[in-house]
């Protein structure tokens, strides 16, 4: 009898990551790895694309700096789950960077977060991973400002100063007042639209 050799079985965060990287979604949903779970979100509704190009329309022409900006583009960001051993994989509703960088440009799918300015979501069919999961995991990355509209809340936060595990500034708003965005962008966010 002769012995076989076996190839070393995959652990189940290998296969999780494997799973996810080969996963189909329909068109129009995104697929997300969060703290090693999978979110699929449905198309978004008109309210929410609404905020988003208020918000995109602003940034880009109000801003003091030149801004590349970017919709939908995977990023990865540390995970805080001590025993997942790849990054998230996420998917924020605009990402945001200095124009000289051109860090889009040659881009992977799922992008490391060097050189981002600002991420911004719309809170929509899962506000918590929103406010929690992924504001956390944006701060882990290092990336300065993280923009939330949470309409369930009526609110604009940007958290800023991010740490270890989170962000240690952050100012909200409700719907209807300015909202001060500091450099590069230095202007004052109008969310009168919002309400």
């Amino acid at each position: 009898m002769t012995a076989m050799a076996h190839e070393p079985m995959a652990t189940e965060v290998e296969t999780l990551l494997d799973y996810f990287l080969a996963l189909e979604v329909p068109e129009g949903f995104r697929a997300e790895l969060i703290e090693g779970e999978i979110i699929v979100t449905p198309p978004t509704d008109g309210d929410h694309e609404d905020y988003l190009s208020t918000l995109k329309r602003q940034i880009l022409r109000k801003s003091t700096a030149d801004m590349d900006e970017s919709a939908n583009k995977g990023i990865k960001a540390p995970s805080g789950n001590q025993e997942q051993d790849f990054d998230n994989r996420l998917i924020p509703d605009a990402v945001y960077a200095p124009r000289e960088l051109r860090i889009f440009r040659g881009a992977e799918p799922w992008m490391p977060c060097d050189g981002i300015t600002m991420v911004v979501e719309v809170t929509s069919t899962k506000p918590r991973k929103d406010r929690e999961d992924k504001r956390r995991a944006y701060a882990r990355a290092g990336i300065p400002l993280y923009l939330l509209v949470d309409r369930e809340k009526s609110t604009v936060t940007l958290f800023s100063e991010p740490s270890a595990e989170d962000y240690v500034g952050n100012t909200t708003i409700p719907f209807g007042k300015p909202l001060p965005l500091p450099a590069p962008f230095s202007f004052d966010l109008e969310t009168a639209d919002f309400v």
